[in-house]
């Protein structure tokens, strides 16, 4: 419930959105369009009654961004996230799930590149494909700081089974592989967040908590200058990948 949470807290007093799923709420404020995936016990879809992104999130997403990039104002989008996972299940793989969250993330960034400062903040979990088709294209990637804030590819329970290993295993070598760590700090060092903050109730938020974000996300839309996200590249965790990067330069 967190990005519900928090959603109605940094939405008070903005027009909501209609015509989109239940698990999805969106609104206009003077701030921006607020998105976020929240639970829905009736979703049509069982796999995505406990707040993943699924078919209709996906689809809904991608509308939600589409229609704010139609209004031509350039106004900030603000993808609030709190996603345990993409909606696994067969209906949805033959439903074609991969295409409803490349639609979603692909209307990200076409608003990044259009110009709509795009910002993610981080109140939950951010897990695998929910996470890259909401929130993952955003110019700034903004955290909290709380053990319940973690990014990752998948939940520990399904990365040790892919690994052959055990939790225990894998949280050993989290210790000193920080790609594999689930916690904030561990992804803050690749280089991905601009910033991460501490507030004192992150289930519910205070007026104090909410003024901190609203500053932060403010001062993260005033830092935006290009629409690219070659600033994710700085760390020293990155030095390979720029590298790499400066090397296809070079070459191509």
């Amino acid at each position: 419930m967190r990005g519900l949470q928090w959603f109605n807290a940094l939405s008070a007093g903005a027009t909501p959105v209609e015509g989109l799923p239940a698990s999805l709420r969106v609104a206009d404020g003077q701030a921006g369009r607020f998105i976020a995936v929240v639970t829905d016990e009736h979703n049509r879809f069982p796999r995505a009654r406990n707040g993943e992104v699924g078919l209709l999130e996906g689809w809904g997403l991608a509308k939600a961004v589409d229609e704010a990039i139609a209004r031509g104002d350039k106004r900030p989008i603000i993808a609030i996230v709190d996603v345990p996972s993409q909606a696994y299940g067969r209906r949805e793989e033959a439903l074609g799930i991969h295409q409803a969250l490349a639609a979603a993330a692909d209307a990200y960034a076409r608003a990044r590149l259009a110009g709509h400062p795009v910002i993610a903040l981080l109140v939950g979990k951010a897990m695998s494909g929910a996470f890259l088709a909401h929130g993952y294209q955003a110019n700034r990637l903004i955290a909290l700081r709380d053990p319940g804030v973690m990014v990752h590819a998948m939940g520990k329970a399904s990365a040790a089974r892919v690994t052959l290993r055990s939790v225990e295993e894998l949280e050993t070598l989290a210790a000193s592989v920080p790609p594999m760590a689930y916690d904030i700090d561990s992804y803050a060092s690749l280089g991905l967040l601009w910033e991460t903050l501490s507030v004192s109730r992150i289930e519910q938020p205070t007026p104090e908590d909410v003024a901190r974000v609203r500053e932060c996300l403010a001062a993260a839309i005033k830092d935006i200058t290009a629409t690219d996200l070659s600033g994710r590249l700085g760390a020293p965790h990155r030095a390979a990948s720029s590298h790499v990067r400066q090397l296809l330069r070079e070459q191509w």
